[in-house]
């Protein structure tokens, strides 16, 4: 996938990058082994871990790299820090820092003091420059009452954060960092956050992989998608994290969901429901819907004897099959009508799209009206939909807020004036 990159100076270049690895399909593992049968063949395999890949990093530009487990990407960005030999041309400018595997380095043996000294100069620093900002990592990493305590000792938690703490205090041109954002608790993830939000600001240039789709949209001018070695798209951030969930999550056949063991389902049978779908603001029924648009959500039902007013309640449920939210036609529609046998019947629910990006299914439950609700039908529909566009705050909903700021204390209302009483 070709794209200009004669508009600026570049910092990193990569120009038909391939790369194969031979996988063996025997291990032998011991010197035993291979001295009892030095000349057995093992058969191996190739993999092309990456295929053609081609693009350019512009100087202080913050470039990601998205895609799913196996993709390429942490492949793709050991090539260019040189760590991988690999076929095409790659090309960098100035001096390159990696954050690729925090911790890598680490002598479990010695305390907190001798690793961070150990680890800046082998990332560039000078001895003198390490004992320098030695005080710098400790600060940040918040592990004064543990630096004199040998590694080994520490706790995962504890490790990572004395890793990244070391790893962003080398001034390098370009910096490769891979997935390393989510380290420690929710405190020092903020305290993550703000330098990365500082580097950019700097502008200083970053090619940064991750599978979090928020932190690609927040920090990157520009990013990439991989899939099976292969570029898929580049350009936009929310463009290519769009993609990710849709290439991520898959795509779920629309149409006629009619369930041909619907007598099996719940329910005593007098009506049931054939099909649920989504649609967009146009009633384009849609398997992907950007959040904060307004939605429709529709539910199609066949009435096998006369029922009155039905009522239809729909469960949207997460990735993890958990309700987020439930529609009722209770609540808005007090009588839904009188259906004959035989008659189609489709319930509608619009809303605007707050949900988190993510996969969603509906469940339907189809009851009569009155005293207790008896059940007519329970229906798991498998035609999910997608919530497409991204928001960092982590939560099952996204609220459309309006943000705002006052300077200044606020107005305290005046007291209300008592009277007093005569004894």
């Amino acid at each position: 996938m070709a794209e200009d990159l004669t508009d600026r100076e570049l910092a990193v270049l990569v120009r038909d990058v391939s790369k194969t690895f031979v996988v063996p399909e025997e291990q032998r593992h011991t010197l035993k082994e291979r001295m009892l049968h030095p000349r057995k063949k093992v058969n191996s395999r190739t993999f092309e871990a990456l295929k053609d890949i081609s693009f350019g990093v512009h100087k202080g530009e913050f470039f990601g790299i998205a895609g799913r487990n196996g993709s390429g990407k942490s492949t793709l960005l050991k090539c260019i820090a040189g760590i991988y030999r690999a076929q095409g041309q790659i090309y960098r400018v100035g001096s390159i820092s990696t954050m690729i595997e925090l911790g890598v380095g680490f002598n479990m043996d010695l305390a907190a003091r001798d690793n961070v000294l150990l680890n800046g100069i082998m990332l560039g620093l000078s001895p003198k420059e390490a004992r320098r900002q030695y005080d710098e990592v400790i600060d940040f990493a918040e592990l004064h009452d543990f630096q004199d305590l040998k590694v080994k000792n520490y706790s995962s938690g504890m490790l990572v954060r004395l890793a990244f703490s070391t790893a962003i205090q080398v001034n390098a041109d370009v910096m490769l960092v891979d997935e390393i954002l989510a380290v420690g608790d929710a405190n020092f993830q903020q305290k993550c956050f703000d330098v990365f939000n500082d580097m950019r600001d700097r502008g200083k240039t970053i090619v940064f992989v991750t599978h979090d789709m928020s932190a690609l949209v927040k920090f990157c001018h520009r990013a990439t998608l991989l899939e099976m070695g292969e570029m898929v798209c580049i350009g936009d951030p929310q463009e290519v994290a769009d993609n990710y969930l849709e290439l991520n999550f898959g795509r779920t056949p629309t149409g006629d969901s009619k369930d041909p063991d619907a007598t099996q389902r719940p329910g005593d049978g007098d009506a049931r429901v054939l099909e649920v779908w989504v649609e967009d603001e146009t009633g384009e029924r849609k398997e992907a819907v950007p959040q904060e648009s307004r939605i429709t959500l529709r539910v199609r039902v066949l009435f096998n004897v006369q029922v009155e007013h039905p009522a239809v309640s729909v469960y949207i449920l997460n990735d993890e099959h958990k309700a987020v939210s439930v529609l009722n036609t209770q609540i808005w529609i007090e009588k839904t009508g009188v259906f004959e046998p035989g008659e189609e019947a489709t319930f509608s629910f619009t809303f605007d799209n707050v949900l988190a990006p993510g996969r969603y299914s509906p469940m339907i439950n189809l009851a009569h009206r009155g005293t207790g609700l008896d059940t007519m039908d329970q229906f798991d529909s498998s035609s999910t939909f997608v919530v497409s566009a991204v928001r960092p705050t982590g939560g099952l909903v996204d609220l459309l807020v309006d943000a705002g700021v006052t300077r200044g204390a606020p107005q305290l209302p005046a007291a209300n004036p008592v009277k007093e009483l005569n004894a």
